[in-house]
């Protein structure tokens, strides 16, 4: 779940992105797991689906770091980061994502989708 105030609009990336209110300093913990809004999806349910929910799951979830059995739907706003080759967002801790650099008012927050899969082991997720 955010800690932080963001806001959806288009983005130059694709889409739809995510856009800080504020700015925010290097370092400072923006996004935290919440179990009560973002789930561990068991990977067994994932892989019975087909048609629009697998389609939805494939588009905004990604395989768990910490758990091979699950996949994570982040269940606010950061569903919707775009990905970056130079993010300002670190996401290495499933758990939390922190600010790698100071951040812009109106900035877009992005993350290296690349993270989701290095060595997870998972090539069951479309593209993102």
């Amino acid at each position: 779940m955010f800690l932080i105030e963001v806001y959806l609009d288009r983005s130059p990336i694709e889409g739809i992105g995510v856009f800080t209110k504020r700015p925010i300093a290097r370092g400072e913990l923006i996004w935290k797991f919440d179990p009560l809004i973002d789930r561990h999806i068991p990977v067994d349910f994932y892989e019975a689906q087909e048609g629009p929910l697998k389609a939805f799951l494939d588009r905004y979830c990604y395989p768990s770091r910490d758990d091979p059995n699950y996949i994570v739907y982040e269940g606010d706003d950061s569903r919707y980061m775009n990905h970056s080759d130079d993010p300002n967002c670190d996401i290495s801790d499933e758990k939390a994502m922190y600010a790698l650099r100071d951040i812009g008012v109106r900035e877009e927050l992005t993350c290296d989708y690349g993270i989701f899969f290095n060595g997870a082991g998972f090539e069951l997720l479309g593209e993102r």
